[in-house]
């Protein structure tokens, strides 16, 4: 079976074709970067205008590295939500139209669960129960699997999400967007022990997340940084810069492992997943990797190019709900806030 995955909730326009469920038959990607890096982050009116001018490219590239026309596809599996509404009705709207012209079946599929579905495409014998980390620009989500098509919410942010912050701090050093790949560059060569930076906990032991406090610590110490510095030079020199990204980073990092590997041990869970943008993170990954097997946990990290946002991780989750009989209405509609559980 065949199945055309489209993807476009942010500022990714993405489409691909995946056979059986598991094999990726092609995934195409266009990225945004470009357009909104003068800006520091997401302009969502110039998002949707540009996944409706490549949106038609894209896919007519994701069949043709497939092998296979509309006519070969057997269902159509679109993004719904959550996202920014303008960028998610780009893909619905083309999704029910190809969907409709050719009478094909559709299914709309959350984003999050594609994250997650993405580690079954390089880890098929993956089984449940699992916890899952959905780490990205816009999410920080971490959930208990129990089994296939189950969520229940553990913890989630109360503010920035974690991509988020990495984009606000990077924009205050004047690093440019997105933020994430650029800090972690930045850090390599700073010490994380630099300056101490606060790790946000909650009194009632709430596997919440919170990231605002971090963030307005690393503007204070900017600051201060700033005040030390000798007249008439730069307010920063760039040792001190790789040190705030080097200690922010840390301390991001100790925030999301530490609520994770508290959320394995306290349901018992001996696997773990984790998806999203900032799973790219290589701190972020060796620091995971070193407490699950102090533990005894089995660690799953899709590789980066199915970690950032792409259609074979909608293609994956909507194989699974097509293959349960779930199919979409014509009044299917995106969900700027669509929870998954």
């Amino acid at each position: 079976m065949l199945v055309l995955g489209i993807e476009t909730s942010c500022d990714e326009t993405a489409a691909a074709v995946l056979e059986d469920g598991r094999r990726i038959r092609s995934s195409v990607v266009a990225s945004q970067v470009e357009v909104h890096a003068p800006y520091g982050g997401i302009v969502p009116e110039l998002a949707s205008r540009r996944h409706l001018e490549v949106i038609h490219p894209v896919l007519d590239r994701a069949l043709a590295d497939a092998g296979v026309g509309l006519e070969d596809l057997a269902a159509l599996a679109v993004t719904v939500g959550p996202g920014l509404v303008g960028s998610l009705l780009v893909g619905v709207s083309v999704a029910k139209a190809i969907a409709f012209a050719r009478h094909l079946p559709l299914v709309g599929v959350n984003h999050l669960e594609g994250h997650i579905a993405a580690a079954f495409l390089e880890f098929p014998a993956l089984t449940f129960p699992l916890a899952a980390l959905v780490v990205s620009g816009g999410h920080t989500h971490l959930y208990h699997v129990p089994a296939e098509c189950e969520y229940r919410l553990l913890g989630r942010t109360r503010d920035d999400a974690a991509g988020e912050a990495f984009d606000k701090v990077a924009r205050l050093l004047g690093l440019g967007y997105p933020g994430g790949p650029v800090i972690e560059r930045e850090a390599q060569g700073g010490d994380p022990r630099a300056i101490s930076f606060p790790r946000a906990a909650f009194s009632d032991g709430s596997l919440d997340f919170s990231f605002s406090g971090l963030k307005t610590a690393v503007v204070h110490s900017l600051r201060d940084l700033g005040r030390a510095a000798p007249s008439g030079a730069p307010p920063l020199s760039p040792q001190q810069v790789r040190d705030v990204c080097a200690s922010f980073q840390q301390a991001a990092v100790d925030m999301l492992v530490e609520r994770v590997m508290r959320a394995a041990r306290d349901h018992a869970l001996g696997v773990i997943v984790i998806a999203g943008g900032v799973a790219c993170n290589g701190v972020l990954r060796q620091a995971l990797k070193a407490e699950a097997e102090a533990e005894g946990i089995q660690l799953v990290v899709p590789s980066p190019a199915l970690c950032t946002d792409n259609a074979a991780m909608i293609a994956a989750a909507g194989a699974v709900r097509l293959r349960r009989g779930e199919r979409a209405g014509w009044d299917l509609n995106a969900a700027a806030s669509l929870p998954l559980c």
